[in-house]
């Protein structure tokens, strides 16, 4: 028994995991810099962050070892604990940030968000289903429309909360399995044409229902939705409070140059320009104070990540375990996209975290459960390997 934990222990992908040990890193120091000069409220947070990743690494080590086989085999069963969880929370969760997202412990400890977990289960559960085709091309009715629906509802139940970035990872995970699980050409292009329709669609009505839709929106969220929308399609429209962030966003990565101001000296994120620079905003400690190096070397990390997780894929000898990482490659790139997107100004400004590097303990746990299963890929290969 303790020869076969051994052997698969050895089979585990190191390079992937000196990858996060890198990021670990680059995080804790971010965070420290970020909160050192935010207040007393804010003291600890990066010997928290070095918490949160040792139970991080173990949640990772624990999943890599788990066969992610028998995951997703019983994948239906766990998307329905996943969407109850977020019917549950809108009822009985706590609000941040304005989205009532979140499960509290006791004590305050720790909070749970469910939005976080169901991309997991979702992908399972996706990858459950694109499995039973066994690589054949996907059918309308009985393939992508049972998948619609399985996405559509924690789709709809998150933006209730409301959590727009989180709903559109769902969307972007169904689109990047789909890819890979075989859809027709046909099929692919009737969806590109109906998403390019309906958001086309909802430009032209928010424009020309511009003063009653945002009248609208300040009823259910005192105008939270309306401000981001109206700073990303309308920004010369906004006042200079709403625009606030992006403006000084823009300013602060511009500073930075290609070298940076140096660590601790970046003056738009210690002089409070920059609100959450230790979660959502993270990045941007990171452009001024490293400028255009540090930032270009944190996305080649992220690269290097990416391309060792494809490999894992590509390695793979089961389909399942194939959609499982593509479903999670798909999570990551639009996260780490969005993240920076949005505070260049070419994405919506959501609350979507930049992956392993901001300070928060349930993105954090389930980004290392899903690189765990990635690795859990290669635990469990039956077929040797072939470079």
């Amino acid at each position: 028994m303790l020869q076969g934990f051994v052997r698969k222990f050895g089979r585990i992908d190191w390079s992937i995991v000196f990858i996060l040990a890198l990021f670990m890193c680059i995080s804790t120091m971010l965070v420290y810099s970020a909160i050192h000069s935010q207040g007393p409220q804010y003291a600890g947070y990066e010997r928290r962050n070095l918490i949160l990743y040792a139970l991080g690494f173990a949640a990772l080590f624990a999943s890599a070892l788990v066969n992610y086989r028998v995951l997703i085999r019983f994948a239906p069963w766990l998307y329905v604990l996943g969407v109850a969880s977020l019917a549950l929370v809108l009822r009985f969760g706590s609000t941040y940030n304005g989205a009532a997202g979140w499960f509290t412990l006791p004590g305050g400890v720790f909070n749970i968000q469910p939005a976080e977990l169901m991309k997991l289960l979702l992908i399972l559960m996706i990858a459950h289903w694109l499995s039973r085709r066994d690589g054949e091309p996907l059918r309308l009715f009985r393939d992508i429309a049972p998948l619609g629906l399985f996405v559509l509802a924690p789709f709809v139940l998150v933006m209730l909360q409301p959590d727009l970035g989180n709903a559109i990872i769902y969307l972007v995970i169904l689109a990047g399995m789909l890819w890979i699980g075989s859809i027709r050409y046909l099929h692919a292009l009737i969806g590109v044409t109906l998403a390019v329709s309906f958001l086309a669609g909802m430009y032209v009505f928010y424009q020309t229902n511009h003063d009653e839709i945002v009248e609208f929106l300040r009823e259910r969220d005192k105008g939270h939705w309306a401000v981001r929308i109206d700073t990303y399609l309308n920004p010369d429209q906004v006042s200079a409070d709403a625009s606030h962030q992006i403006r000084h966003s823009r300013i602060a990565i511009g500073s930075g140059g290609l070298r940076g101001e140096g660590y601790l000296a970046g003056e738009y994120v210690h002089n409070g320009f920059i609100p959450y620079p230790y979660s959502d905003s993270i990045f941007i400690v990171l452009a001024e104070e490293f400028g255009f190096m540090g930032s270009s070397l944190l996305l080649l990390f992220y690269f290097l990540l990416i391309y060792r997780m494809i490999w894992c894929a590509i390695q793979c000898d089961r389909l399942g375990g194939s959609y499982l990482i593509v479903g999670i490659v798909s999570m990551f790139v639009f996260q780490i996209f969005e993240n920076i997107g949005m505070f260049l100004g070419i994405m919506p400004l959501t609350g979507i975290t930049l992956p392993f590097i901001s300070y928060g303990g349930s993105s954090l746990l389930i980004n290392m459960i899903c690189v765990g299963l990635v690795l859990s890929t290669r635990v469990y290969r039956e077929k040797p390997a072939q470079y």
